[in-house]
């Protein structure tokens, strides 16, 4: 497989799935039954400590061994696209938590 690094790329199907992961989170939210500000302000949260753990901002460590997450993006069968450092989709969260809760 090749890693190739295309930084545009990423951060457009970065946000892509970072919107996806919110979206997600707030359906199932509602699903429990959540909703109105709490909705809101639990969607948000969540979303914002998934996407520190996907950008390795989290420090995971279990056992004694150190988990350092880099993420990529498969663009076809045979390559990944990274932006050449720890991914940022916590800086799309809100962006994301605008489109469906003030759109």
């Amino acid at each position: 497989m090749k890693l190739t690094l295309a930084s545009s790329k990423f951060d457009e199907q970065q946000m892509i799935f970072t919107a996806e992961i919110v979206e997600r989170i707030k359906l199932k939210l509602q699903e429990a039954g959540v909703n109105g500000e709490k909705l809101e302000d639990l969607t948000a949260s969540i979303a914002l400590s998934i996407t520190g753990v996907i950008d390795d901002m989290a420090g995971i460590e279990a056992n004694g061994l150190e988990v350092h997450p880099y993420l990529t993006f498969r663009t076809d069968d045979d390559e990944l696209i990274h932006c050449g450092e720890n991914a940022y989709t916590y800086e799309h969260v809100y962006a994301a938590m605008k489109k469906l809760f003030h759109a």
